[in-house]
C-alpha cells in the first residue's frame, strides 16, 4: 500500500497558486495579491509569502517594487530550459543507483502501477505526482545528498505540471515510458544513464 502524501502548508499553498496559474485564474501579467490568498485559504500571510518566493525562484512569477507579484508570460522555451540540467543530474543518479535498483525495483514499480491508473483515468494531477515520485526515487537511490538537494531545487514538480497540463498536445502513456526504465534497471543495462537522460529530454515541452 502506498503511504499517503503529506504536504507542508507552504507546499499546499504553492500548489493552490500553481493550479490557479495553470487553470487561467491568474493570467500572464496579472497581479497575485498575497493578502487575498491568505484570507481565501484562512492562513497567515507568512506561508503564502514563502510559497510565492519559491515560485519566484523558479521564475514562474516575478516581483517589482511598488507593483507586487505578477504571473510571468511563460513559453515552452522557458519551460525547456530546466530539462537539460535535470537530464544531466538524473543521468548521474541512474549510474550511481544502478546496482541498488537492479536488486530492488519495488519503489519504482509502485509508482508505475499508480501511473497506469492515472493514465487510464486521464488524471493529470496524479500523472504529475507519480511521475515526479518515480524520478525522485531514482535520485534518492543514488545515495548522494548534494545531488538530491540540487535536483529538488529545480522545482521538478512545478515544471512537470506545466509541461503536462499546458504543452502536451496528446495523451501519453506515462506508465509505459517508466516501465521501460524499470526493465532497464532490472537487466542491469549499462546504458541506463543515457537511457534516463534521453527519457527526461523527451519529456521537455514542444511548441
Amino acid at each position: 500500500m502506498t503511504p499517503p502524501v503529506v504536504h507542508s502548508l507552504r507546499e499546499q499553498i504553492r500548489e493552490h497558486i500553481l493550479e490557479g496559474i495553470v487553470s487561467g485564474r491568474w493570467q500572464p501579467g496579472e497581479r497575485i495579491v498575497e493578502r487575498r490568498i491568505a484570507v481565501e485559504l484562512e492562513v497567515s500571510q507568512t506561508p503564502v509569502r514563502e510559497a510565492l518566493r519559491e515560485l519566484e525562484s523558479l521564475q514562474l512569477i516575478e516581483s517589482a517594487p511598488n507593483k507586487g507579484v505578477r504571473v510571468r508570460n511563460l513559453t515552452a522555451d522557458d519551460l525547456k530550459e530546466s530539462y537539460p540540467v535535470r537530464a544531466g543530474l538524473e543521468q548521474v543518479a541512474a549510474e550511481l543507483a544502478a546496482g541498488r535498483l537492479a536488486e530492488d525495483t519495488a519503489a519504482l514499480e509502485r509508482e508505475v502501477a499508480a501511473l497506469r491508473e492515472a493514465d487510464a483515468a486521464g488524471d493529470g494531477e496524479a500523472q504529475v505526482r507519480h511521475t515526479v515520485a518515480f524520478h525522485r526515487e531514482i535520485v534518492r537511490a543514488a545515495g548522494n545528498a548534494v545531488l538530491l538537494h540540487t535536483w529538488e531545487g529545480l522545482g521538478v514538480e512545478v515544471w512537470t505540471t506545466l509541461s503536462i497540463r499546458w504543452f502536451s498536445p496528446e495523451p501519453r502513456s506515462h506508465a509505459q515510458d517508466h516501465q521501460e526504465l524499470v526493465d532497464a534497471f532490472r537487466r542491469r543495462d549499462p546504458r541506463i544513464g543515457a537511457l534516463l537522460k534521453a527519457h527526461v529530454l523527451s519529456c521537455a515541452p514542444r511548441v
